[in-house]
């Protein structure tokens, strides 16, 4: 029986994992959760993960929340994707661990601010603020990527899946590849990946459906 990830298309957190069960040759089924219906804070979601949040992976008896511990999860019980020496191991967590705190949770919010709040309810300064954190990021990660193809190693790894995920979304939340060369090369290189998919092609659920 293939394993089920709870999640939604604008949800980058649950990209990550779907490209990661993707990439790696899992068989896994989509499980959309209406987030923006309430679906997520209601009791039978919160049954399931009472954190109220996407992604929630089901393998068998063993159910995870939280986008970083679904990718170790994966690379683990796949061998895949998890960095080839102990050295590589923690420089893939350090990066889980930047891109969570520095990246995509202000990726997120930025996003959802931007583009999914009615401008009424925008709080005031939030989003420029974020934009310039976000910069600084940015700039963190391109610097990174100057001199080589993957975050960690010769080769794609969960770290590359985590930092790369809501770069791909076209909503306007301040990110211009133009303006990063290095972080674009490096999407191009993850997109031309076998199997990979745009968020809205790999997960049921898109902003047009609620226009």
């Amino acid at each position: 029986m293939g394993m089920k990830l709870y999640c939604f298309g604008e949800s980058g957190n649950a990209y990550k994992c779907a490209l990661a069960l993707t990439l790696t040759g899992l068989e896994w089924e989509p499980v959309f959760v209406d987030f923006f219906g309430g679906e997520a804070r209601g009791e039978a979601f919160r049954a399931l993960n009472p954190m109220g949040e996407v992604p929630v992976l089901v393998d068998g008896e063993v159910t995870l929340s939280q986008s970083g511990v679904i990718l170790d999860y994966i690379s683990s019980k796949t061998g895949q994707l998890g960095g080839r020496a102990a050295a590589e191991r923690r420089e893939v967590l350090r990066w889980l661990f930047w891109d969570n705190h520095k990246l995509s949770t202000q990726v997120g919010t930025c996003r959802f601010l931007a583009n999914f709040l009615p401008p009424e309810k925008r709080p005031e300064g939030v989003i420029p603020f974020l934009q310039g954190r976000l910069k600084a990021a940015y700039r963190v990660l391109d610097d990174h990527l100057a001199a080589r193809d993957w975050i960690v190693g010769d080769a794609p790894t969960i770290a590359d899946l985590s930092c790369c995920s809501y770069l791909y979304y076209p909503e306007p939340f301040g990110f211009d590849r133009k303006d990063w060369p290095h972080i674009s090369r490096w999407l191009d290189g993850i997109a031309a990946l076998p199997g990979w998919k745009h968020p809205y092609d790999m997960m049921p659920g898109n902003p047009s459906e609620r226009a």
